[in-house]
């Protein structure tokens, strides 16, 4: 929107012409959202307070985990606010990659939030069921990969859309039709499940949110551009630069939720950011061909996730439990872990692997 106006003002005086580069709005974006966090964010936590929107705990967890009963939660309202404010202000709305990736963010945001309010308001322990919570994921997701889809035909790049990247390996691509809708489905809904898996102690799901969002912002930025992408021998993808905005201000909103959701936590995400956010990287990641590079960079998103299979998989089969508790940040809690520790240690690790994903960039 702002981007709108410079470009006006810049008819009358040559310095807002800075507004047109992409990294500045980037930036701009990323602040935005972070003041945006800061403000809102002790007026929204005080809300919640009063209106009693606390966190319910599970009894069989660990014993520490009692102490955060009645903690606000559903403060990931706070996080879409900031990034959906930033991303209209500052980036290009005329680009359909924008409104794609913040269309994923909001509806599996309201999916996240009629979950919350479920369980919260209504004191339903369930939420919204399984099955009815994968149909709406499902409907977003289609609705994404399809528009995804059309919008590659029609801009005549459909043969790069349709291609899965293998990284490491220069030019190695696998071409898969419209079976790219089926990886998008996957990569939206899979993600989205992973990230509310994880988000389960102060702060674990939101830095390895902002570490990944950010590195593929950095992603996003290359293969948008034309001489980057040719350097580097990655596909070009037209317009694909422009959810660097989106991925900045991801970034921002990220680190001002965890100023308040850092150990001890004042506020919990809920799934209303959990999923949404989740659904956002998956999104991003289809966007700029980098699906294999996310699986790797998110690699403690996905490892929660396999945890959790794993355990109920071997408890049907066998009626035994591969951990003491799943997903695997409550194993390594209960083997002694102090929290603090399993927190900064996924942290640590999710630093490693978005390295790892980055050197896909050289090495090939």
């Amino acid at each position: 929107m702002l981007l709108y106006l410079t470009n006006y003002l810049a008819q009358f005086e040559s310095g807002f012409n800075v507004f047109n580069y992409l990294t500045m709005r980037a930036i701009l974006g990323a602040l935005t959202a972070l003041i945006l966090s800061f403000i809102i964010g002790p007026r929204m936590i005080k809300k919640l307070s009063v209106n009693q929107l606390g966190q319910p705990v599970r009894q069989e967890g660990p014993e520490t985990h009692l102490l955060k009963a009645g903690t606000p939660t559903m403060g990931g309202a706070l996080i879409l606010t900031a990034i959906a404010v930033s991303t209209v202000l500052w980036a290009d709305l005329e680009n359909h990659f924008v409104w794609v990736v913040l269309f994923v963010m909001l509806a599996f945001g309201i999916i996240g939030y009629v979950d919350d309010y479920k369980k919260l308001i209504l004191q339903n322990p369930d939420g919204i069921s399984a099955k009815q919570k994968l149909f709406w994921q499902s409907a977003a997701a289609i609705v994404a990969a399809v528009a995804l889809y059309l919008f590659a035909k029609q801009d005549g790049t459909l043969d790069t859309a349709t291609e899965l990247l293998i990284p490491y390996f220069k030019d190695l691509t696998i071409p898969i039709g419209m079976f790219q809708i089926v990886i998008t489905y996957f990569f939206i809904v899979g993600f989205s499940n992973a990230v509310n898996l994880t988000d389960g102690l102060d702060g674990l799901a939101i830095m390895p949110t902002v570490l990944v969002g950010g590195a593929l912002g950095v992603f996003a930025y290359v293969t948008g551009n034309v001489n980057f992408s040719g350097y580097l021998g990655i596909p070009y993808v037209a317009g694909s630069g422009e959810i660097l905005v989106f991925c900045a201000a991801l970034a921002g909103a990220g680190l001002g939720f965890l100023w308040f959701n850092t150990y001890p936590a004042q506020v919990f995400m809920g799934d209303i950011g959990a999923l949404a956010l989740g659904a956002a990287l998956g999104a991003v990641a289809v966007m700029v061909r980098q699906e294999v590079v996310l699986a790797i960079m998110g690699g403690v998103f996905v490892i929660e996730t396999l945890s959790v299979m794993i355990q109920v998989a071997s408890f049907k089969l066998t009626g035994r439990r591969v951990f003491r508790m799943a997903p695997l940040h409550h194993h390594f809690e209960l083997k002694g872990w102090a929290e603090p520790k399993v927190i900064v240690r996924f942290w640590i690790i999710t630093v490693i692997l978005v390295l790892i994903g980055f050197a896909s960039l050289k090495i090939r």
